[in-house]
């Protein structure tokens, strides 16, 4: 069975101080299409208890997946209870990785020297490297053996500007993604806001938004010949 480590933000405060963290259908939706199909680590700078973006639980109370992850799945709330530190994790232990979003990826992971290193192991490796939303920020930062960003003269997509306009986002992180990936790649989006996007580029997925969490589960699993 293969395996995939997702990979949590421990920022839990934005740049104006106001509560952020990962974002929770991100990492809901994908984490049961691809549960049945291969093992899977949470992960995340400082380890353990991962803040989830308060946002993210209000916003989708009724969304089923969202509030059996979360509340009602005793799987899950061992695997964030014990979340390995990244520093404590192995490249080689994983077939696949995956940055979940939020705001939180955009201040920390960016930057993380343990995740660029991490992220470059397994893109250098010909390994699955995802990330869906605010995730893509992780990557936008991460080079290749020599040097070179992954991201350049590759497709990609993360949180648009329009969207990042939409809920007021853009003063509250260092930078917006879709800037970052169209300085150094190709930049692609839905037609609309909130609709759902998935760009497969080689051995590297991203996801547009909230919307692509589903999509990009599967872009996964089929990428893993499930």
């Amino acid at each position: 069975m293969p395996s995939i480590l997702f990979v949590f933000t421990s920022a839990d405060k934005h740049l104006k101080g106001g509560p952020t963290g990962w974002y929770l259908p991100e990492a809901a939706h994908p984490y049961y299409i691809l549960k049945d199909a291969a093992s899977i680590d949470f992960a995340a700078p400082k380890g353990p208890n991962p803040p989830v973006d308060p946002t993210s639980v209000k916003s989708f109370a009724e969304d089923k997946e969202s509030t059996q992850f979360l509340n009602h799945d005793d799987t899950v709330k061992t695997k964030l209870a014990n979340a390995k530190k990244l520093s404590d994790v192995k490249a080689s232990d994983y077939d696949a990785i995956f940055y979940i979003g939020g705001h939180g990826p955009v201040i920390d992971l960016a930057n993380d020297p343990v995740s660029l290193k991490l992220a470059s192991e397994f893109y250098q490796a010909g390994k699955i490297t995802s990330a869906v939303c605010h995730g893509v920020a992780a990557l936008v930062n991460v080079v290749d053996k020599d040097g070179n960003p992954i991201l350049a003269g590759k497709k990609a997509t993360a949180f648009s500007n329009a969207e990042e306009e939409l809920i007021n986002g853009t003063e509250i992180i260092p930078f917006l993604p879709e800037d970052k990936i169209k300085a150094i790649g190709t930049y692609e989006k839905a037609p609309e806001p909130w609709g759902p996007h998935v760009v497969v580029d080689g051995n590297l997925i991203t996801g547009q938004n909230p919307a692509s969490a589903a999509a990009i589960g599967k872009a996964i699993l089929k990428a893993l010949g499930k």
